[in-house]
């Protein structure tokens, strides 16, 4: 998958374009025109399409609405020699993301591309609810995007509740096969006797009860992205067989007599640690391997607390009542036990809670009542001691007061993950006065965010 394709029939133009962008780091491919245009993404897809407006066999728009019919979201740049609104009108009005009177920059160029994809990418992960700016989410994010756009099978371990579909969804969201199925198939929700079927097909007759010929997952994600969920749970007796899948890209029916071949990217999820599994017998080793291709692993919550604040946000947006939206809140008290919290279900468990915090809330501000029906009280006060204690420390003998404070301030932003507004919500202060105060104490960047 490239990153652009820059369509445009001058040669000179189109040659500058492809080296400045290659030079800046980017994979490019050309077409010379409307017809060359479409027959590329027939063959490929594309991040970005910057392209020429009028060209020797068409225009920008006849292009467009080509590249719509076999990717409908690949977004487009226009570029034109003549000012002309109406065209600029209409081409916006069709779904163009930019419209460039040449001669343009290629600084500019590269500015107005870069933030279309940064918009998309941003607008793809925030769709799947797929959010944190820690420093261990965000390299997550980083591999996953290099990740997606290969066609290597991928392994995510992680925790049950961390999100390990949403990312599944990402990597095809990202890849080159988005415009292609995305089936998933949780391995530990059928019985060993029908999960064979639902994987591979199986042709009438095969077995008693079989009265009609069915596709199996492998063959409705052909083209796309097939997950298999907690392969983890996968019977024994019936891993050969998805080893075989794998190496061959091909498919055994139950019941038929000749194999089905597949284009299938594979990506595989698991909440156990399949070593462990395979130490214990109960899972192949050569199989492993073969999945493990890519290991990508889900850092759990309690290992990027920064990004609950803002998780806690998101859901309490999300499930605040329709004719209420903005009004609610949540209350220092509750962030901070928020944060301090282990979370062990991960952010399905943090959902919940800011689920049933809104269910209970008197008011608009959501208050720890919120956690009387999740964990036993005394976790939530045994996992918040070091927070409160850090919070609500007694200052030494002979200590500042400047030094109290600044104290207290290292606290607190660590407490809310650097969110100064609810810093300045638990210290009874305004925002100004945290800002000042973390430039007049020097506080490190990462605690004023």
């Amino acid at each position: 998958m490239s990153d652009l394709l820059i369509v445009d029939d001058e040669a000179a133009m189109r040659a500058a374009l492809e080296a400045s962008f290659r030079q800046s780091g980017w994979l490019v491919a050309t077409a010379g025109g409307v017809a060359e245009g479409i027959a590329a993404f027939r063959r490929n897809s594309f991040s970005l399409v910057v392209t020429d407006m009028r060209m020797g066999d068409g225009d920008g728009l006849q292009l467009m609405q080509g590249i719509r019919q076999i990717a409908p979201q690949t977004p487009v740049i226009f570029l034109t020699a003549y000012a002309n609104v109406p065209e600029a009108v209409q081409a916006i009005k069709e779904g163009a993301c930019d419209y460039l009177v040449k001669p343009v920059s290629f600084d500019q160029l590269k500015q107005a591309v870069q933030r279309i994809l940064d918009r998309n990418e941003r607008e793809q992960v925030k769709t799947h609810e797929f959010i944190g700016s820690s420093r261990e989410f965000r390299a997550l994010l980083a591999n996953a995007r290099r990740v997606a756009r290969t066609e290597a099978d991928v392994l995510v371990e992680a925790e049950s509740g961390t999100g390990k579909e949403l990312l599944a969804r990402m990597l095809h969201n990202f890849s080159p096969r988005a415009n292609k199925p995305f089936v998933a198939v949780n391995c530990s929700a059928f019985p060993e006797s029908l999960l064979e079927s639902e994987l591979f097909g199986h042709v009438r007759g095969a077995f008693t009860g079989a009265t009609a010929s069915k596709s199996g997952k492998f063959q409705l994600a052909d083209g796309g992205t097939l997950l298999l969920d907690e392969i983890g749970e996968m019977p024994l007796n019936l891993q050969p067989k998805l080893l075989r899948v794998l190496q061959e890209r091909e498919v055994d029916r139950l019941g038929d007599t000749h194999p089905f071949p597949i284009d299938v990217r594979v990506i595989a999820t698991t909440n156990r640690s399949l070593k462990q599994l395979i130490d214990r017998e109960m899972f192949r080793s050569d199989l492993f391997y073969r999945l493990n291709v890519v290991p990508l692993t889900i850092p759990p919550l309690r290992e990027r607390r920064s990004d609950i604040p803002e998780l806690a946000e998101y859901f309490l947006r999300k499930h605040e009542p329709k004719g209420q939206r903005g009004q609610f809140s949540i209350s220092p008290e509750l962030s901070a036990r928020l944060y301090a919290y282990d979370w062990p279900g991960n952010i399905r468990e943090l959902e919940n809670v800011i689920r049933r915090g809104l269910a209970l809330a008197h008011g608009a501000t959501l208050g720890v009542s919120a956690l009387e029906f999740s964990a036993p009280p005394s976790v939530w006060s045994s996992k918040a001691s070091s927070i409160n204690s850090s919070i609500n420390m007694v200052p030494k003998l002979g200590q500042t007061l400047q030094a109290v404070e600044r104290e207290v301030l290292e606290a607190t932003l660590h407490a809310t993950g650097g969110n100064r507004t609810r810093a300045a919500e638990m210290m009874g202060v305004s925002l100004r006065t945290i800002r000042n105060k973390i430039r007049e104490y020097g506080l490190p960047a990462r605690e004023a965010v």
